[in-house]
């Protein structure tokens, strides 16, 4: 009797950490497809802004705009996520993606454009927010890292596809037929998660606070956060014009390599995470990171270029679901959403701040000094990371 009662509490236990579920594809699937549209923009925004006339400075304002918007967002969604539950905020979320993306052919001028997208922000800052505190609670405790990673590899997969797809795409269809298929990939997105059965709401026993805008525990890793994504707006927003000017073609294949690193990266770097902790991630990935940013400033070649993808692949790949991870570890069950808001705050703030700075250290000192300051940046990260483990072991 008691070995039947051992053997089927250890059933259960393994089907309470059982990762893969239904619900879980659903979010997978959803969250690539959304983030498909978005990778495709992500390259072609700047050309487009180009063709309505604008300049290196305007194309930074136009990507930096959309993730300041998302960040003013991100605390009301994290609110949101635990009052009016995950479902409101995801299918919220997605469906003004849908319709500010769509809208993207058919301005012809940039200040239509800037509006469009500060709503796109919006939209973005709901849908990512739930997306992340949907994942959670659909993973168990005890292998979040690795769920988290697996997580992140749809985006990945995403990314592997969507910037060379959007730039293929770009040269053979009008913008306005571009945007309007990225604008159904978000379709498809909404479709597939109005399938997920949602966790329900809680009812909270302590009213939160009217200014509650983060999550304390998840502070320390959004701040390296921070200091990593600030690269990620200059490569964004400015290396296909970089590479174009220095003559070098096969700005596809960063985009392809940099997502088959982020891959392969996610297959080890989360479970790394799970048993042994951040410090055996988080110093080699910001390094990995750190050489590509100096091989871009230099930027001799197309195999230079293709070495620095797979580095800044791995490294980001290793970093950002550790850091997530990290973020709701210690964040109480009613406050993951305001942890995810949190971390993905920092993220936004990183690439909008890089995106408008680097436009203007591109227009007064050229590109290659936009990957020597986001260096600086990566090793301010991990320089921070040193002094955190400090005055923890201290």
């Amino acid at each position: 009797m008691s070995q039947s009662l051992a053997k089927g509490a250890r059933k259960q236990s393994a089907s309470s950490e059982k990762i893969w579920s239904r619900d879980f594809v659903l979010i997978l699937m959803s969250n690539f497809f959304i983030f498909l549209g978005f990778q495709m923009t992500l390259p072609t925004i700047p050309l487009f802004v180009e063709k309505l006339g604008g300049n290196d400075q305007l194309i930074g304002i136009v990507v930096g705009i959309f993730t300041f918007s998302a960040l003013l967002l991100r605390p009301y969604a994290g609110h949101t996520l635990e009052t009016k539950g995950r479902r409101f905020v995801y299918l919220t979320g997605l469906a003004i993606f849908v319709l500010s993306v769509g809208s993207f052919g058919f301005v012809n001028s940039l200040i239509f454009l800037f509006i469009l997208r500060v709503v796109q922000g919006f939209g973005w800052g709901f849908s990512t927010t739930a997306s992340g505190t949907i994942a959670t609670d659909l993973i168990p405790a005890k292998r979040r890292g690795e769920g988290m990673g697996y997580f992140g590899l749809s985006g990945n997969i995403a990314l592997a596809f969507g910037p060379t797809l959007g730039l293929a795409l770009a040269g053979i269809i009008s913008f306005k037929l571009l945007f309007l298929f990225c604008a159904l990939l978000g379709m498809t997105a909404l479709l597939l998660s109005s399938r997920i059965e949602y966790k329900q709401v809680e009812k909270q026993a302590v009213p939160m606070k009217r200014w509650d805008i983060y999550e304390k525990s998840a502070l320390k890793p959004s701040l390296l956060l921070f200091f990593i994504t600030v690269s990620f707006g200059g490569i964004a927003s400015f290396l296909p014009i970089y590479s174009a000017q220095k003559g070098i073609g096969g700005i596809h294949w960063y985009f392809l390599l940099f997502a088959i690193a982020l891959m392969v990266s996610r297959t080890f770097a989360g479970r790394l995470y799970d048993q042994r902790g951040h410090q055996a991630v988080f110093i080699p990935g910001a390094f990995l990171i750190l050489i590509a940013m100096v091989l871009l400033a230099w930027l001799p070649n197309s195999n230079v270029m293709y070495t620095a993808a797979i580095l800044y692949g791995l490294g980001f790949g290793s970093v950002q679901p550790a850091l997530q991870a990290w973020s709701v570890k210690e964040a109480p069950a009613n406050r993951r959403g305001m942890a995810n808001a949190t971390f993905f705050s920092f993220f936004d703030l990183g690439v909008g701040i890089g995106a408008i700075v680097f436009g203007q250290i591109a227009h007064q000192f050229g590109y290659s000094t936009i990957y020597l300051t986001a260096g600086g940046s990566v090793l301010i990260s991990i320089l921070l990371y040193i002094g955190i483990l400090a005055t923890k072991r201290g």
